[in-house]
């Protein structure tokens, strides 16, 4: 998939999963607006569906953050940059930027499932947005469950006091987002303690070399961040992390 249809499917989606702010009969009430634009239910609902499409795109990033990989990704990436001792390098935008664009790789076939079954038909007019957004959350549910832990489903489950599910496909979306995304911050934070550990020995020898040669005043990081820099460049350090996470997803 291209990174013109990635966006263009970002921006379109959020309109997909709420659907009923299309709606200019089902907003209207649900609103006092109507009495602004009583006798002219075309000009209502033109400046309904201008309301609707500036809110929805303001939470296009959040949609990004909570039903993609790209939790997963950003946070071990930096847990990398921890890990070294790097407090500014690679700059937060690189780290996102990469975080973007690996996410953009990784929900790839997720992507062109959502474009063919839901996105494409509701451009071309086939399908309403009903029948749009039960077709495009089929794909990105499927998603979600493979990376989402029985645990944190249940917990959500008991939490809202929900019927025990038969199955984690009858848990509903609204369960499923929260679950799904504990479950990144989860894989995410033992990732991140499986990268620390070299880096952590590689800091405890140094301290202790430092040490036992008397020089108190010599701060071990001057010498470890170097090492460390150089090892990490030795190994391929990025690419080993970036495909290491992307084959975490499969």
């Amino acid at each position: 998939m291209t990174i013109k249809k990635n966006v263009v499917l970002m921006l379109l989606l959020p309109l997909l999963l709420v659907p009923e702010a299309w709606s200019a009969e089902a907003a209207a009430k649900s609103s006092g607006l109507s009495s602004l634009f009583s006798g002219n239910s075309e000009q209502m609902g033109v400046a309904l569906q201008i309301m609707a499409l500036m809110t929805l795109l303001s939470l296009a990033p959040a949609l990004l953050i909570m039903l993609t990989s790209f939790t997963r990704i950003v946070v071990v990436l930096s847990f990398v940059r921890q890990a070294i001792g790097l407090q500014g390098q690679p700059p937060n935008q690189v780290i996102i930027s990469l975080a973007l664009f690996t996410t953009f790789f990784v929900m790839g076939p997720v992507f062109d499932q959502v474009y063919s079954a839901s996105v494409k038909p509701y451009l071309d007019k086939q399908v309403n947005e009903s029948q749009a957004l039960d077709r495009a959350l089929v794909p990105l549910r499927g998603f979600m469950l493979r990376q989402t832990r029985e645990s944190d489903l249940a917990l959500f489950v008991r939490i809202s006091g929900m019927q025990q599910a038969q199955k984690p496909d009858d848990v509903p979306t609204r369960l499923l987002i929260p679950a799904f995304m504990i479950s990144e911050l989860k894989t995410a934070f033992q990732i991140g303690f499986l990268i620390y550990l070299p880096f952590l020995i590689v800091d405890m020898v140094v301290a202790s070399l430092v040490m036992s040669m008397g020089m108190m005043m010599l701060p071990p990081l001057v010498i470890s961040m170097p090492i460390k820099l150089i090892l990490f460049v030795l190994v391929d350090g990025w690419g080993l992390v970036v495909g290491s996470l992307v084959q975490s997803f499969k």
